[in-house]
């Protein structure tokens, strides 16, 4: 579907400009949680410059699902730059050949998975990451990337500054929707232990709410959701007052962040990925998709599986001046995003 989209090779043509390829030249990049909304479109990045570059980029790409590999990456299979392992990282992690850089993307992250799998979004944070860097300290050449969220700041006063790295909220760890916020707490301080115990060089890029073409059908993100019902012509449902006041950023500008951080961040640092472009009120978001659609926004109570998964924080504007600082910005406004996100999803439905 991607490889036929004008709209998404352009992006993609994009989002390359301002990357230093020439590190990644002849490198081999192990990306784990490869068919998610983050690695998909990295992926698919990666095998761009490879195509227009010539830049020998190996791509290992981690799965659990060898069906999903194959239809979301069916025109790299035979491509000498792309292989595949299919593997649950919370089972172990058996593969023995060396890399230059990890990537550890895999996590659960939408409402619905935290309700109904809360044990395994908690699991693949901790004993999947465990995994992950008792593999790095034998067989990693360079770099260990460990994808946060803004989820681990938990309920925090909103300030004008945004929030900043060294804050921290509350969450009620007594709670099913912890396993999320606590799973990425804790795989952060192991991070920090394997820094400590075995000089690993890592980095930790925590992320704010991130959307794009690349998001799965069963993504049950209130932004994935609103999305696919204007799609599909049904009415855009908010399941709150919409009040809450959260940082967004496109895909393709968090990967940018991503292989910016890879490259530019300082090992054992934690940064905030968003922009002051995309912060907006969720109201204000459903209205901006349902102007670019026909939809209308409607409101109406959540379930109560969905609302177990909920997060309670109304508040996630991120301070950026730290990867600011590493010379980082993001380039699509949340206006800019959404309309690009809505064209290019249009194939679909």
């Amino acid at each position: 579907m991607f490889s036929q989209n004008k709209i998404y090779q352009k992006s993609l043509e994009l989002f390359s400009q301002d990357i230093n390829w020439e590190i990644y030249s002849n490198k081999k990049i192990l990306i784990v949680g490869a068919t998610g909304l983050i690695g998909s479109y990295l992926i698919d990045l990666l095998m761009y410059i490879n195509k227009i570059q010539n830049k020998n980029i190996g791509i290992v790409a981690v799965a659990r699902s060898e069906v999903s590999v194959k239809e979301r990456f069916e025109e790299y299979l035979c491509n000498r730059n792309f292989r595949y392992i299919i593997a649950d990282i919370n089972n172990g992690f058996n593969y023995k050949e060396r890399v230059d850089y990890l990537l550890h993307l895999a996590s659960n992250t939408h409402p619905l998975a935290y309700a109904e799998k809360p044990i395994e979004t908690l699991m693949t944070n901790i004993k999947g990451t465990y995994n992950l860097l008792n593999y790095a300290k034998d067989f990693l050449g360079k770099r260990f990337l460990f994808l946060s969220s803004v989820e681990i700041y938990g309920q925090i006063e909103y300030t004008q500054t945004g929030i900043k790295e060294d804050e921290c909220g509350y969450i009620d760890c007594n709670s099913l929707r912890a396993c999320y916020n606590e799973g990425k707490r804790a795989g952060e301080a192991l991070c920090q232990a394997f820094i400590a115990e075995y000089g690993i060089d890592i980095v930790i890029p925590r992320l704010c709410r991130i959307y794009g073409p690349t998001m799965k059908n069963d993504d049950s993100k209130a932004l994935s959701q609103f999305i696919n019902s204007a799609l599909e012509n049904k009415n855009i449902v908010l399941k709150s007052s919409g009040e809450q006041y959260f940082s967004y950023l496109y895909v393709g500008d968090a990967v940018c962040a991503i292989l910016h951080l890879l490259q530019f961040g300082l090992s054992g640092e934690a940064y905030n990925v968003a922009d002051e472009k995309s912060q907006i009120k969720l109201k204000d978001l459903a209205k901006i998709i349902a102007d670019h659609t026909s939809a209308k926004v409607v409101f109406e109570l959540p379930d109560r599986i969905e609302q177990i998964g909920y997060s309670k924080s109304n508040n996630g504007i991120l301070n950026t001046r730290k990867i600011n600082d590493l010379s980082w910005f993001g380039k699509y406004s949340i206006y800019r995003g959404i309309k690009e996100c809505l064209d290019i999803c249009k194939i679909k439905f």
